[in-house]
Order: C-alpha cells, then structure tokens, then sequence
C-alpha cells in the first residue's frame, strides 16, 4: 500500500532527461547482469523506469487489491532491501502531469519473476483509482526503489512491528524478511490495528508464520469495529495493550516499527511537544521507527 511521500521533490527529479538517462541506464544494467550468471536485479540503487504489466488482480476485499506484475523475465528478482518501496508513475485521464506514489511489495524481495502490490483503493486517491483500473495485460510504470530502514540481521533479539490500517505492507515485508533468513533469529510481534474484520489483511501468510515459527513470531489484531461474533481483540492500538502483548525495553534491547495513519503514529510516537505512547513505555528515541 502506499507509503507518505513528497511527490513534489521526487517528481522535480524525474525530469524528461532523467528519464531517458534511466531509461538507458536500466536496458544497459539488464544486460550487464544478463550476461552474468546470477538473476537479473530489476531495482537497484538508481533510475530503474521499466512498465511491468499485470499478470493478475485478485479483490480482497471491498477496497482492496493485489496486483500481481510479471517482471521483465521469469529469472528476474527486484533486487529490493528490506524495508524498500517502488515508486509507481502513471498518466490518469485528463491529466498532463504524472501521479507519483510509493508501494511497498509484498511479494518476497528474492522471488523470482514477480513483484505483487496490495493496494487499497481511496476515493480521492489518483493513484489508487488508477491502479485498481488496471486489468491483465495493462502496464504500469516503477521509476525507482525507495529505501527505508536498512535493517541488520540479529541487530536485536526482538522487534515490535505496529501496523494500522494500510500500514501493514512495510511491517508484512520486514517480518517476511527476517523470517525467511534462516542466520536471522530475531523474534517478531506484530500489533496489528483495523477498522473491521474484513480490514485484515495477509491473514493466511501470517497464520503459515505462527504455525512454522511459534517459538517466536506472534501476531496481535486488534479490530475498532468489529464483527458481533469476532474473535478478536476489540478497540484500538493502546499503551495497555502494549503492556499487555508486547516484550517491553526494561527486558532488554529492542526496536520498534510503526506504520499507520497519522494519528495512530502521533499517538505512539508523540511530536516536539507531547511525549508519545512508546517512550512512556520506556523506548528511547533511537529505538522507535516509522515508515
């Protein structure tokens, strides 16, 4: 799902010279790494401008998709780090100017062949409606990985991932990427916050996680308007809940990462002139991060 961005000094560089600098750039790269016997990385650390066309959309819910595209060839990888988006461009009807947003995959950064978004389709939003116009066959332009948090295998021996709403993809990827790196030991616990039941997303790939790694991965929803008959924890993300479900700083180091709408993290974070809900929990500054 989309990341915050400032489109207007991202746009400002994707001038029409630097697009076809990119361009050249990506077409000689790919064949650099052709000629190589390793996969071809699709995002490096420049331009990387490529239409990837959809292979396949799947609604999985009422205002979400995943939008599975195929990557230039089936041994390709994105050559994405943990905690990356892509930036996506497109040209909505009616306007000259380019819409510029950051996605973060949710596809494995190594799986060959493929790059899979999950997009959540806002009114207003001209990405997004543009986006989920998509059908099979149809491309859409990535001008560039984004990076984010460069995180460090066994850095610390366990992390909080806080999610609300949207927020789930960056947290979804750093915990597919520790999980999945069999020197990573690190133990993860998602806190994961939503409107409704239906609003829970990668709910079959976090389940796979819980049952391959019960010594160390759990997962926490939290639901603000929940079904009568849930399951669930009822309300939103608190610092009693974190109390509750979460190893806190006083038991060793740790780090924390936060993604959601902006008053979800004001709330954990805080801001110059309120103290937030995380460092009443005893975490320092350096050991909060949002996306």
């Amino acid at each position: 799902m989309a990341l915050p961005v400032r489109p207007r000094t991202i746009i400002a560089g994707l001038t029409a010279g630097g697009i076809g600098a990119g361009l050249l750039l990506s077409r000689l790269g790919r064949d650099i790494d052709a000629d190589a016997n390793v996969p071809s990385k699709v995002f490096g650390r420049g331009p990387a401008f490529v239409s990837l066309p959809l292979e396949s959309e799947e609604q999985v819910n009422h205002d979400t998709k995943r939008l599975r595209f195929s990557l230039p060839n089936p041994t390709d990888i994105s050559g994405l780090s943990l905690t990356s988006a892509v930036l996506t461009m497109s040209w909505p009807k009616g306007r000259w100017a380019p819409v510029a947003r950051p996605y973060t995959p949710v596809s494995h950064i190594n799986e060959p062949g493929v790059l899979e978004l999950l997009v959540k389709h806002y009114p207003d939003g001209k990405q997004s409606t543009h986006l989920h116009s998509l059908k099979p066959g149809d491309k859409l332009l990535f001008a560039a990985a984004l990076r984010g948090h460069q995180w460090v295998p066994n850095s610390v021996p366990h992390v909080t991932l806080i999610a609300g709403g949207a927020g789930i993809t960056p947290i979804f990827q750093l915990a597919q990427g520790i999980l999945s790196n069999p020197d990573d030991k690190t133990a993860v616990t998602i806190v994961y916050g939503v409107n409704t039941n239906e609003d829970c997303h990668l709910t079959k790939e976090f389940q796979k996680y819980e049952n391959e790694f019960q010594d160390r991965f759990k997962i926490v929803y939290t639901v603000s308007r929940p079904d009568e008959k849930t399951t669930l924890r009822k309300g939103r993300v608190t610092k009693e809940l974190l109390e509750e479900v979460v190893p806190l700083p006083k038991n060793g180091e740790t780090k924390v990462f936060v993604c959601g709408p902006p008053a979800m993290e004001s709330s954990l974070v805080g801001s110059r002139k309120e103290t937030g809900i995380l460092e009443q929990l005893g975490y320092r500054k350096d050991q909060i991060h949002t996306f």
